[in-house]
C-alpha cells in the first residue's frame, strides 16, 4: 500500500515502512480498509443526508468526493461539474485533490484518472491521506502530534489497566481490552470492565464496538473476526477508528463546556421570569385581599348578645395579630423582589419590568392607605357594644351559672335513683349503698336553697323584659319539676334497700364457712396440679428412683383429700336450698371467695387424670437412664485409650529438635511417623460416631472419663498440624541448604548451636537466647551502643514481624546470607547501570518501562522511602537504589 502514501504519511509510519512492504498485497488489509474508511465516510457523510457503499465506485464522479471535504473542513470547495463524461468527474475529483492540496499535503502518486478509473489501491490512499489530515495529524498530546499524539493519548488513557499495553496500531488492540479500557475509562458505566477476560478478544471486541456505535456515535468500522484472525491487523484501519473515539470524548468535553455555558445564561433567564411571576402573582393576591377586607372592616352592625360582639372583637384581633402581620411582611417583600428584579434586569442587558395595569407599586400603597383609613375606629366601636351589653347580660348570666350548677349536680341523679344494683348486692355491699344513700339524702336538703335563688332570678330577668325570657323561663321550670322527682325518687329506693340487707344477712355466714375451707383445698390441689406436671430433668439412675417414690407417697394421700371436697360441696348445697325458700336474688358471686363448686369438680378430676401420666413418664425416663449409662461407658473406656495415645504422640516436638543424621533421614523418619499417625485416624471416627450417639442423648457429663470430645479434637488436630509444620520446617531447611550451598556439617552445626539455647525446647529463640548463639558463633555483639544497634539490626532481619521469637528457619536463613560469599555490591552497580544508562539516577516511570510489571511494582514499593536527587522528583541515585534493594549492610 505504501506506494500511494503522501509524503506525510511515509513521516508518520516511517519506523515500520519496511516492516508494512512485506505484507502490501495482503488482502485481509485492504477489507479491514475497505470496511474501516467506508464507516469512516459514512460517518461524515449522513451529516449531509448520504452515504457510499462502494468505496472506488462512489467517489469516481468526484461529487460525493467534494461533499466529504466540505463537510469534514466546514469550508465551501469550488463548483463541481454536473456533467456525467469523463472530462467532468477528471475535474471533479481535481478540485478535491486541489483542496487537500491546499491544506499542506503532499500527494504522491495519486491522480484523479485513477480515482476516476476505481482504483483501489489509489482510492483507499487518498481516503488515509484525508484522514490523517482532517482526523489524525491535529491531534496534540504533550507537544507530541498525529500518530505519535494519538498513540501517547491511548497510552495515557489506558495506564491504569494493568491488562492493556498499547504499544503500536496493530497487535496491541487485537484483544480487545484496549477499546474497552478507552470507553471506560470516560464512560465506566456503559462496560463491566471486571467481567472481561483477557483470553475472549471476540467478546471484547464486539462489545467495545456495539457499545460504541450504540452510546457514542461512533460506526462499526471494522469486524471482530478480521482483526482476531488477522496475524497483524492495518495499521491504517485502527489508527482510523482509534481517531474516532479520540475525537468522540474530546468532542464530548467541549460541548459540555458550551452546554454548561448556555444553561447558565438560561438560568438567568429563567429566574428573572419567575421574580415577574412570583411579583404579578404577590401583587394580585395582596390586591384581592384588601379588596375583600375593607368591607368587612366598614360593617358596623351591632349584635343582639355578648358573645356575638365578642366574637366580633375576637375576629378583628385575629386580623391584627395574625392576618394582616404576614401581609405587611408580602407588601415589604413585593417591593423588595422588584428592586432586586430591575437590578438582574439591568445587570443582564435586559429592559425594565413593567408590571401589569394597576399592579404598580404605587397602586398597591394607595390601597393600603385605603385599608388603614377604615381600620381607624372600628375596634373602638366593638369596645363600646360590648359594654352596653354586658350590663345587660350580667342578671342572665348570674342565672345561667346558677342553673348550670344545680343541673351538673343534678346530672345522673335520677338514673342512679332508679337503679336496682342493690338486687345483685351483696351484704357488704348493701351496707355501704345505704351509707352512701344516706350521704346523699344531706345532699339533697343542702341544695334547696338553690332551687329557689334560681326561680327569684328568672322571676327578675322577666320583669327587665330580658330578650331571652322565654329559654330562661323554660329552665327554671325544668329545674323546678326535677327536684320534686329527685325527692319521691329518694324515698323509694331508701326503702328497697333496708329490705335486702336483712334478707342477705341470713346467708353470709354460710358464705364464710364455705369460703374458709375452700380455699387451702384449692391450694393443696394446685400444687398437686404443679407438681404432677412439673418436668423434671435427671442424670442419673439415683435421681428417677427418688421421684418415684416420692410419687407413691403422694398417691396415698387422695382418699383423705375426696372426703374434704365433698363436705365443702355440702355448705353450698345448704346455701342454695336458703335462697330457693326465701327467693333471694343471688346473682352475684360468695364475698368472700371466688372458688367455685365446679371449678373444686374439674381440678379434682384433672389431678385424677394426672397421676397415670405421671407413672408413665417416670417409667419411660428410668429406661432413658439405663441406655445413657451405656452410652457413658462405651466412650469412656475409648477416650481412656485415645487420649494418652495422642498425648504420647505430642513428644514429636521434642523428637524433632533432637533429631540427629542428614535433613533427607530426618524428612524420612518424620514422613513415616506421619504415616503411623494418619493410619489411627478410623478409632478417631469411631470415638466420633459414639460422642454423636451421646449429644443426642443430651448427655452433659460422664464420670467414667476425665476426656470430652473436645479435648480429643484439639489434640488430634495439634498432632496433625505439628508433624506438618516440622516436615515443612526440615524441607525449607533442605532448601535453604541447596540455595545457599550449606554444606551438611554447618547445617548440623547450626542445628547443635540452635538446640543448646533452645533450653524450652520451644522451637523458637528469645531475643537473649539467640543473642548468645550468636556470640557462641563468633559475632562481637557487646553491651555498648554499637552492639545494641548491631544486634537490632540483625533482629529486623530475622523477626520482621516483631513477634519477639526467632525460629530456626529465619536462622539458617540469616546464617547462610551472612556466610555466602557473593559479590552483591557488584550486581547492583551492574543492574544500576543497565537501568539509568548514562544518568546517575533512574526513575519510577524508566523502572515501570523497562521492567515486567509486577517486578517494577516490586521494585517501587521496595524503593518508596527512599529519595534521590533533589532536581528530579520520584528519582533514586545509585545508593538509594542498591539500599532500597539489597539492605545498606551488603553495600
Amino acid at each position: 500500500m505504501d506506494h500511494y502514501d503522501s509524503q506525510q504519511t511515509n513521516d508518520y509510519m516511517q519506523p515500520e515502512e519496511d516492516w508494512d512492504r512485506d505484507l502490501l498485497l495482503d488482502p485481509a488489509w485492504e477489507k479491514q480498509q475497505r470496511k474501516t474508511f467506508t464507516a469512516w465516510c459514512n460517518s461524515h457523510l449522513r451529516k449531509a443526508g448520504t452515504q457510499i457503499e462502494n468505496i472506488e465506485e462512489d467517489f469516481r464522479d468526484g461529487l460525493k468526493l467534494m461533499l466529504l471535504l466540505e463537510v469534514i473542513s466546514g469550508e465551501r470547495l469550488a463548483k463541481p461539474e454536473r456533467g456525467k463524461m469523463r472530462v467532468h468527474k477528471i475535474s471533479n475529483v481535481n478540485k478535491a485533490l486541489d483542496f487537500i492540496a491546499s491544506k499542506g499535503v503532499k500527494l504522491v502518486s495519486i491522480g484523479a484518472e485513477e480515482i476516476v478509473d476505481g482504483n483501489v489501491k489509489m482510492t483507499l490512499g487518498m481516503i488515509w491521506t484525508i484522514i490523517l489530515r482532517f482526523a489524525i495529524q491535529d491531534i496534540s498530546v504533550e507537544e507530541t502530534s498525529a500518530k505519535e499524539g494519538l498513540l501517547l493519548w491511548c497510552q495515557r488513557k489506558t495506564a491504569p489497566y494493568k491488562n492493556v499495553n498499547i504499544q503500536n496500531f496493530h497487535i496491541s488492540w487485537k484483544d480487545g481490552l484496549g477499546f474497552c479500557a478507552l470507553i471506560h475509562r470516560h464512560r465506566p458505566e456503559l462496560i463491566d470492565y471486571g467481567k472481561l477476560r483477557k483470553d475472549d478478544p471476540l467478546t471484547n471486541l464486539n462489545t467495545a464496538f456495539d457499545v460504541a456505535e450504540k452510546y457514542l456515535d461512533i460506526p462499526k468500522m471494522l469486524d471482530a473476526e478480521d482483526i482476531v484472525g488477522t496475524a497483524r491487523p492495518d495499521e491504517k484501519a485502527i489508527m482510523t477508528y482509534v481517531s474516532s473515539f479520540y475525537h468522540a470524548f474530546s468532542g464530548a468535553q467541549k460541548a459540555e463546556t458550551a452546554a454548561n455555558r448556555i444553561c447558565k445564561v438560561l438560568a438567568v433567564n429563567q429566574e428573572n421570569e419567575q421574580l415577574m411571576e412570583d411579583y404579578e402573582k404577590l401583587a394580585s393576591d395582596l390586591l384581592e385581599w384588601i379588596r375583600r377586607t375593607i368591607p368587612w372592616l366598614e360593617n358596623r352592625v351591632p349584635e343582639n348578645t355578648m358573645h356575638a360582639m365578642q366574637q366580633k372583637l375576637e375576629d378583628f384581633r385575629d386580623y391584627r395579630r395574625l392576618h394582616k402581620p404576614p401581609k405587611v411582611q408580602e407588601k415589604c417583600q413585593l417591593e423588595i423582589n422588584f428592586n432586586t428584579l430591575q437590578t438582574k434586569l439591568r445587570l443582564s442587558n435586559r429592559p425594565a419590568f413593567m408590571p401589569s395595569e394597576g399592579r404598580m407599586v404605587s397602586d398597591i400603597n394607595n390601597a393600603w392607605g385605603c385599608l388603614e383609613q377604615v381600620e381607624k375606629g372600628y375596634e373602638e366601636w366593638l369596645l363600646n357594644e360590648i359594654r352596653r351589653l354586658e350590663r345587660l347580660d350580667h342578671l342572665a348570666e348570674k342565672f345561667r351559672q346558677k342553673a348550670s350548677i344545680h343541673e351538673a349536680w343534678t346530672d345522673g341523679k335520677e338514673a342512679m335513683l332508679r337503679q336496682k344494683d342493690y338486687e345483685t348486692a351483696t351484704l357488704s355491699e348493701i351496707k355501704a349503698l345505704l351509707k352512701k344513700h344516706e350521704a346523699f339524702e344531706s345532699d339533697l336538703a343542702a341544695h334547696q336553697d338553690r332551687v329557689e335563688q334560681i326561680a327569684a332570678i328568672a322571676q327578675e330577668l322577666n320583669e327587665l323584659d330580658y330578650y331571652d325570657s322565654p329559654s330562661v323561663n323554660a329552665r327554671c321550670q325544668k329545674i323546678c319539676d326535677q327536684w320534686d322527682n329527685l325527692g319521691a325518687l329518694t324515698q323509694k329506693r331508701r326503702e328497697a334497700l333496708e329490705r335486702t340487707e336483712k334478707l342477705l344477712e341470713t346467708i353470709d355466714q354460710l358464705y364464710l364457712e364455705y369460703a374458709k375451707r375452700a380455699a387451702p383445698f384449692n391450694n393443696w390441689m394446685e400444687g398437686a396440679m404443679e407438681d404432677l406436671q412439673d418436668t423434671f430433668i435427671v442424670h442419673t439412675i439415683e435421681e428417677i428412683q427418688g421421684l418415684t417414690t416420692a410419687h407413691e407417697q403422694f398417691k396415698a394421700t387422695l382418699p383423705d383429700a375426696d372426703k374434704e371436697r365433698l363436705a365443702i360441696l355440702g355448705i353450698h348445697n345448704e346455701v342454695s336450698k336458703i335462697v330457693q325458700t326465701y327467693h333471694v336474688n343471688m346473682a352475684g358471686t360468695n364475698p368472700y371467695t371466688t372458688i367455685t363448686p365446679q371449678e373444686i369438680n374439674g381440678k379434682w378430676d384433672h389431678v385424677r387424670q394426672l397421676v397415670p401420666r405421671r407413672d408413665q413418664a417416670l417409667t419411660e425416663e428410668h429406661a432413658r437412664q439405663q441406655h445413657n449409662e451405656r452410652l457413658r461407658k462405651q466412650f469412656g473406656a475409648q477416650a481412656n485409650v485415645i487420649g494418652p495415645w495422642i498425648q504420647t504422640k505430642m513428644e514429636i516436638g521434642r523428637i524433632s529438635i533432637e533429631m540427629h543424621g542428614t535433613l533427607e533421614d530426618q524428612l524420612s523418619h518424620l514422613r513415616q511417623y506421619e504415616k503411623s499417625i494418619v493410619n489411627y485416624k478410623p478409632k478417631i471416627d469411631q470415638l466420633e460416631g459414639d460422642h454423636q450417639l451421646i449429644q443426642e442423648a443430651l448427655i452433659f457429663d460422664n464420670k467414667h472419663t476425665n476426656y470430652t470430645m473436645e479435648h480429643i479434637r484439639v489434640g488430634w488436630e495439634q498432632l496433625l498440624t505439628t508433624i506438618a509444620r516440622t516436615i515443612n520446617e526440615v524441607e525449607n531447611q533442605i532448601l535453604t541448604r541447596d540455595a545457599k550451598g550449606i554444606s551438611q556439617e554447618q547445617m548440623n552445626e547450626f542445628r547443635a548451636s540452635f538446640n543448646h539455647f533452645d533450653r524450652d525446647h520451644s522451637g523458637t529463640l528469645g531475643p537473649e537466647e539467640f543473642k548468645a548463639c550468636l556470640i557462641s558463633l563468633g559475632y562481637d555483639i557487646g553491651n555498648d551502643p554499637q552492639g545494641e544497634a548491631e544486634f537490632a539490626r540483625i533482629m529486623s532481619i530475622v523477626d520482621p514481624n516483631r513477634l519477639g521469637v526467632v525460629t530456626f528457619q529465619a536462622f539458617i536463613d540469616f546464617m547462610s546470607r551472612e556466610t555466602a560469599d557473593t559479590d552483591t555490591a557488584d550486581q547492583v552497580m551492574a543492574s544500576f547501570k543497565i537501568l539509568a544508562g548514562d544518568k546517575n539516577y533512574i526513575t519510577m516511570d524508566e523502572l515501570r518501562r523497562e521492567l515486567p510489571p509486577d517486578q517494577a511494582e516490586y521494585c517501587i514499593a521496595r524503593m518508596a522511602p527512599y529519595t534521590g536527587p533533589d532536581s528530579v522528583p520520584g528519582a533514586l541515585d545509585y545508593m538509594s537504589f542498591s539500599t532500597a534493594l539489597y539492605g545498606e549492610s551488603d553495600l
